[in-house]
């Protein structure tokens, strides 16, 4: 159990990663994602073959599961060009609004009902993110993209739970990525008008870093959270990721020194996004009690 726990810490520091390769990646946020996707897929596929867990899927699934798919390319070219567009601590703060996102479209999309204290919790996080763009002009462009990455993250999430019933993990993380660079892909000759680039191929230096980023950040980061699940509850888990965006910020401060860049309006409107996880944490909590 100590080991799965070591492994756990790993995926979450490994998943704080992730924003700081926003930063070391020099190529605009749609390339990088598309090469990110890509590598996953290709990849995942081999390791797959190797290993003999290739399972055969319905063309149907395969479709919906590629669509997807595209809402996380999506989420992750709103979530990167954030980071590009204002720093790694505004990117990963925006994340925080997808339980807000979450409980609006959810009870829409499954016909459940709508929880009121979801909604609040979720609001006080939303009140953080106000604060920081009310009072840091700086970051308003980059907050205005995390934000929209949070909806797509929103709806890929509660898409992901109806699509992935049926289906393994490979399986679903395989064809996701698959579908997310086929629907970028299709959608470039639109993006590339409006955000032209001088070139498409990555140097020796980004390719790299985009090899790590799909390997270790990608891969990787699923090969752990398979291990861990098989002796630590998909609960434990899922609380532990709201370390994600604190360890993030804590790696951003280390190697690219933003703490000098943010401002007291930053601080407290952070103050308010952990409030808003220790809220929603402890209701959580409270309801896996009752439920026992």
């Amino acid at each position: 159990m100590k080991d799965a726990f070591i492994k756990l810490h790993i995926s979450i520091i490994l998943a704080g990663f992730t924003g700081l390769f926003g930063k070391w990646v020099t190529l605009n946020e749609g390339l990088l994602v598309w090469y990110r996707m890509f590598l996953a897929g290709l990849l995942l596929f081999i390791i797959l073959m190797i290993t003999g867990k290739l399972q055969k899927t319905r063309l149907i699934d395969v479709c919906k599961i590629a669509g997807v798919g595209l809402l996380l390319g999506l989420h992750w070219v709103g979530f990167f060009g954030s980071i590009k567009a204002a720093n790694v601590s505004i990117g990963v703060v925006c994340f925080s609004t997808v339980g807000f996102f979450t409980a609006i479209l959810e009870p829409v999309i499954i016909h459940r009902k709508f929880s009121v204290k979801e909604l609040l919790f979720s609001m006080i996080a939303v009140l953080g993110i106000v604060l920081i763009f009310h009072f840091d002009v700086r970051y308003r462009l980059g907050i205005i993209l995390g934000i929209i990455s949070s909806v797509f993250c929103a709806l890929f999430t509660i898409t992901n739970k109806r699509v992935g019933r049926n289906h393994s993990t490979s399986v679903m993380l395989l064809y996701e990525m698959m579908g997310g660079c086929l629907g970028l892909t299709c959608l470039s000759p639109i993006y590339l008008y409006y955000f032209p680039i001088t070139t498409m191929l990555p140097g020796m230096a980004n390719l790299g870093y985009l090899l790590l980023l799909a390997f270790v950040c990608t891969i990787g980061l699923y090969m752990l959270q398979i291990q861990v699940l098989q002796k630590v509850s998909a609960f434990t888990v899922n609380l532990s990721y709201n370390l994600e965006p604190i360890y993030s910020i804590i790696l951003a401060m280390i190697f690219f020194g933003e703490a000098k860049e943010l401002n007291f309006s930053f601080y407290v409107g952070i103050a308010l996004i952990i409030l808003s996880v220790l809220l929603q944490t402890r209701e959580v909590l409270k309801n896996k009690k009752v439920l026992k």
